[in-house]
């Protein structure tokens, strides 16, 4: 009995002493969590249940839909079409590969799209949505919507996408948009956060590229909730941003297209200029190109195949191409020699059919001259020997500074590609770029546009309005942006006595509708569309004394890049100016028979606004004029839409 209790005893007095043990562990325990739990629940509440917030919403860029581009009568030129794209979240895919390989089980999709979106997640943030494809059909993505639970990280979307819907009507002018690149970022050094968007379009070239703010717009954020696998669950918010500003252009659509068909086999380039306010009614390049292939993403053959042309339709000759102007820049030293006082309107100089200047010969265009010429004569059938002679008294500083006065040498500020300054060469130019002192053999070549003189077309344009007009017209490509109009340049007097302008205009009248004229074969019948205009033709190759001597080779018989540029800068009507025209035809040999005809065309197609009858035409052209009428591959004029909703 004894013993039984005293084990008893013993017992409790152990359980007891574990018991504490355990328990005072316990207690231990307990404490530790329930001070992480306050430290959790309490201190760092408000940061867990931010982060929470973050792991449930998820905050999207969305990009702006583009401003829309349109002729002066509303006709859209550059619009958005939907597009249907599928994007990957880097971070909430996973394995990447297994995803895209899933993705491709359900929808083929281009190997060098699947290069590409690995090559843009390898240098984008894991969080930053990338385009694995775009401009997808409907069916391809209503596949990959209903496989969407299969595919983590995977989202479709419809987005906007550039389209220019009268393709190489407008492609030199207005340009094209394409993917932001690494080079435009550093080019452009804009901290807008929509060029970090993976293949965000912005202007590449043309309108598009210099008012390429104006056209982006803002960006807009979407705010959407997902599961735990990432999954979108539903939108919670959407702000659209800021559309881009609508811009219309001064361009004529109709006008345009007929140019541009106009055109067509030639390299060649046409600038027509509205005289009442500078606005440019017609701007073309031929070749052309078709821009929605470098929106899309151009192959590589066609690229080459461009690249490769030699008639270059990549560039634009209307601004960036400079041409020797030949004889139309005859007018310009003819106006220098007349405001200099050295000459008057009806003395005469012998054309012989040269010039001798030391041991030196200068050639007229017609090998046996053209005998007695005055001022009027010598712009009616061009001859080059006059001008070499008062050339010899003006003297190139004031040929080079009445040349500036028309607009030659000057950089135009339109939102064009590589607008080009030209050369306008004097004594200091020469001194500086070539080191050695100028000729009055330099001063020859440079009186009849040769040597060192180069223009643009838009320049000529330019020129042949202030002679029209005696006034300082200036070039506008953009009539409104975001509806609120361009300013038209006040357009004052160049200063030029009214008779000298009344001469030169009486003779580019003489030279479009005299005999003699050089442009007779290209005159206007119906008086009050009749036009003055002068040809030009400018040499790219020497011709020498040897080639004299046998007889100088027809440009028909020469390489097509050896051949003489052809150029011809008229007005119409010559009562009531209205249009100005300026064109160069590359390599097409002589002016009169390359570039007057295509300026008739052109300046009556603007002058009737459609077709021309052919009573405007000489009878025994009526055939021929019909017939390239019908070769001709116009569009129907189209409506305006400016005005109606965004596509």
């Amino acid at each position: 009995m004894k013993r039984s209790e005293k084990d008893s005893k013993f017992s409790v007095r152990t359980i007891t002493r574990r018991g504490l043990i355990l328990g005072g562990l316990q207690t231990g325990v307990l404490g530790v969590l329930a001070l992480r739990m306050r430290e959790l629940q309490v201190e760092q509440a408000e940061q867990f249940q931010f982060l929470a917030e973050e792991n449930r919403i998820n905050i999207r860029l969305l990009p702006p839909a583009r401003g829309l581009i349109y002729d002066r009568n509303g006709v859209l030129l550059a619009g958005n079409a939907p597009n249907y794209r599928v994007v990957i979240v880097r971070e909430d895919a996973g394995d990447v590969d297994a995803v895209l390989k899933t993705l491709t089980d359900i929808v083929p999709l281009p190997e060098e799209d699947l290069v590409r979106a690995r090559r843009e997640m390898s240098r984008r943030s894991p969080f930053v949505p990338v385009t694995i494809a775009d401009r997808l059909t409907w069916e391809q993505f209503s596949e990959i919507g209903v496989n969407a639970p299969a595919l983590p990280g995977i989202t479709t979307e419809v987005g906007l996408s550039r389209v220019y819907p009268l393709d190489q009507d407008f492609a030199h002018s207005i340009g094209y948009v394409g993917p932001v690149s690494d080079y435009d970022l550093e080019r452009l050094q804009d901290d807008d956060p929509l060029l970090q968007i993976p293949r965000f379009q912005i202007g590449k070239t043309g309108v598009e590229a210099k008012l390429e703010r104006d056209l982006r717009g803002s960006a807009g954020t979407r705010q959407i909730e997902v599961n735990a696998a990432g999954r979108v669950m539903r939108e919670l918010r959407r702000d659209a941003g800021n559309s881009g500003a609508n811009v219309q252009l001064t361009l004529d659509h109709a006008l345009q297209n007929f140019t541009e068909a106009r055109l067509a086999g030639e390299s060649a380039a046409v600038v027509v200029l509205d005289m009442a306010d500078g606005d440019i009614r017609a701007i073309a390049s031929a070749p052309s190109f078709d821009p929605n292939k470098f929106v899309r993403g151009i192959s590589g053959p066609d690229y080459r195949a461009l690249l490769e042309d030699e008639y270059r339709p990549l560039a634009d000759k209307t601004v960036q191409g400079t041409y020797p102007p030949g004889s139309t820049f005859k007018m310009i030293t003819a106006l220098a020699a007349l405001e200099a006082g050295l000459i008057d309107t009806e003395e005469r100089v012998w054309c012989g059919g040269y010039t001798e200047l030391g041991r030196r010969r200068f050639h007229c265009w017609k090998r046996g001259g053209h005998g007695w010429m005055n001022m009027v004569d010598s712009l009616r059938e061009s001859c080059d020997v006059y001008y070499y002679d008062i050339a010899q008294r003006v003297g190139i500083e004031k040929i080079a500074e009445m040349a500036r006065r028309f607009g030659l040498g000057q950089r135009f500020d339109l939102p064009m590609s590589a607008v080009a300054e030209g050369l306008i060469p004097d004594k200091a130019w020469k001194s500086a770029n070539r080191g050695e002192d100028w000729l009055v053999g330099d001063t020859l070549n440079a009186c009849i546009g040769q040597g060192f003189v180069l223009t643009s077309p838009l320049q000529l344009a330019v020129m042949t309005a202030r002679l029209a007009t005696g006034r300082e017209i200036m070039p506008r490509l953009v009539r409104k942006v975001d509806n609120t109009p361009v300013p038209v340049a006040e357009a004052s007097s160049l200063g030029i006595r009214r008779r000298y302008l009344e001469v030169i205009q009486r003779s580019m009248y003489e030279v479009s509708n005299l005999r003699k004229g050089t442009a007779y074969g290209s005159r206007v019948t119906e008086k009050a569309y009749r036009i003055a205009g002068k040809t030009g033709t400018s040499q790219v190759r020497n011709i020498t004394a040897e080639e004299r001597a046998r007889g100088v080779f027809r440009n028909a018989d020469l390489p097509w890049n050896r051949r003489d540029h052809a150029l011809f800068v008229g007005y119409a009507p010559f009562d009531a100016p209205r249009y100005a025209i300026s064109v160069v035809v590359e390599h097409g040999g002589g002016g009169s028979k390359a570039a007057a005809p295509i300026a008739r065309d052109v300046l009556l197609q603007a002058l009737y606004d459609g077709l021309p009858p052919l009573s405007a035409y000489p009878a025994h052209q009526h055939n021929m004029i019909e017939e390239r009428q019908r070769a001709l591959e116009l569009r129907p004029r189209l409506e305006p839409t400016e005005g109606r909703s965004r596509a």
